[in-house]
């Protein structure tokens, strides 16, 4: 069994890379976890590699993306480990240490930490629409990764449908990268301008340089002459004769029916944290009304209710990168002051420059939840949309039963739906919901899934590997 460590990152996203190179900066024993074959998360995926390998790819995936590769140069002299997925991190012991076990090279392994900072970032909201299990129809997030990771572009006719800065940021690197999009299907309310304006000022303020950037995603797409459907709902993706998508159908603001012909569709409604390794420890969680999801509930340095154990980057509440850098440095300079490392007044120092960039990108945030609110069809999904996709429940199979669940788990008995690989990943928040507005409750007043080890698929030979030492 390793020894044990002053710190456990679990995640080498924007967060967990920063968080890396203030506990190198304060001379912390840490270890970093991550499940992706490269440093960087969503935001920065391979970019040390692309800024190595692949130059010319910065000019269309942008300078804030080159910016990853600074930052995990920043965090080397920590040891990493890529491809180590967590499975488990365990109840506080007496002396407040944790442990952590994951699966790396189909082989479990474990190890004791003083404190735990979760960074595993945000996912896309799932958007159960009918045909979304189609071939051909993926999220906006998954073409980046592709872009991001292996250079692949897609082809045919690529249609966009959804609302926020990522669609944008995704179609201008398409445009970028010569890759024609066929439509933009904006599925942003209207009435949304009432709202967002009063927030300007103060997001104008607080992040000025990412606004600037995100007013000019929207200057380029109008001038890019892509069609652009606005106020789209009813969306459904059909399938061609060879079983993969071929055309979407949509209702437009007058409530006209449209179809349009597509050879890939990529959906987006927003990102939501990742709730599984803070549900898994028993943090405590708020339902955020703004942002439809569930957050945990974190005191100032990013400790949640978990004794040890920090939330950093998006997993805490949806900020972005820059922010998320800001969170990791925050929880490590609590972790360094709780070990003896830094007195207090050097931690408040140290904190001030990142507390006001999360001050600032807070305030944008309010913005952006205000532009770009989810859209309510999201928790009221056509009979024939499949909302469990590893158990393959459909909306009108969970409506059938909603009225009579209390909750989620109720639910889960009564149709298997959040039993599959991902655990309620992809259906967990379209079925609080469901399940609210058929007993006339809040949210927050059902729940989720209760979730419990092992949060990601492990083999039995991984489990028989484990040694069976108790932690020291």
């Amino acid at each position: 069994m390793d020894a044990i460590r002053d710190l456990v990152i679990v995640g080498a996203g924007p967060a967990g890379l920063a968080a890396a190179a203030e506990a190198r900066r304060h001379e912390l024993d840490a270890l970093i976890l991550d499940e992706q074959p490269e440093p960087g998360g969503q935001v920065y995926r391979s970019a040390a590699r692309v800024a190595e390998r692949r130059p010319a790819d910065l000019g269309f995936l942008g300078a804030d993306y080159a910016r990853g590769a600074a930052l995990v140069a920043e965090a080397t002299g920590v040891e990493r480990r890529q491809g180590a997925s967590v499975w488990q991190i365990g109840p506080a012991a007496r002396d407040g240490r944790r442990e952590v076990i994951w699966s790396e090279a189909g082989q479990a392994r474990r190890v004791a930490a003083r404190s735990v900072i979760v960074a595993s970032g945000a996912m896309e909201r799932p958007v159960p629409v009918p045909g979304w299990t189609l071939p051909g129809v993926t999220t906006v997030g998954a073409l980046q990764v592709a872009l991001k990771q292996s250079g692949i572009y897609p082809a045919g006719r690529v249609v966009i449908a959804g609302s926020g800065p990522l669609p944008l940021l995704l179609a201008e690197q398409l445009r970028a990268a010569r890759v024609p999009v066929a439509a933009i299907l904006d599925t942003a309310p209207s009435g949304r301008m009432a709202t967002a304006w009063p927030l300007l000022p103060m997001a104008a303020l607080g992040a000025a340089g990412t606004l600037r950037k995100g007013m000019a995603l929207l200057r380029a797409r109008e001038r890019s002459g892509v069609p652009v459907w606005r106020q789209v709902r009813d969306l459904r993706a059909e399938a061609g004769a060879d079983g993969s998508v071929a055309g979407i159908r949509f209702r437009t603001a007058s409530g006209e029916e449209q179809r349009i012909e597509a050879d890939l569709l990529a959906l987006h409604e927003g990102v939501v944290p990742n709730p599984q390794l803070t549900r898994l420890v028993r943090a405590d969680h708020r339902w955020h009304p703004a942002q439809r999801c569930f957050h945990p509930v974190l005191d100032p340095w990013g400790e949640s209710t978990a004794a040890g154990v920090y939330v950093a980057g998006d997993g805490g509440g949806i900020l972005g990168a820059r922010a998320a850098e800001a969170s990791g440095r925050l929880a490590v300079l609590s972790v360094a002051h709780r070990l003896g490392r830094i007195g207090e007044a050097a931690r408040d120092f140290a904190a001030t420059g990142p507390q006001a960039r999360l001050l600032g990108e807070r305030a944008l945030r309010r913005l952006l939840d205000a532009l770009y609110p989810a859209p309510e069809w999201i928790a009221a999904p056509a009979d024939d949309a499949i909302v469990c996709r590893c158990e393959e429940v459909t909306a009108a199979d969970l409506r059938a039963v909603a009225g009579h669940a209390a909750g989620p788990n109720q639910a889960k008995a009564y149709l298997r739906c959040g039993m599959g690989p991902c655990q309620g990943r992809l259906c967990g928040l379209t079925v609080t919901e469901m399940i609210a507005r058929a007993r006339g409750t809040t949210p927050a007043e059902t729940g989720y899934y209760r979730i419990r080890a092992p949060i990601k698929p492990v083999t039995v030979d991984e489990l028989a590997s484990l040694d069976t030492e108790p932690a020291a």
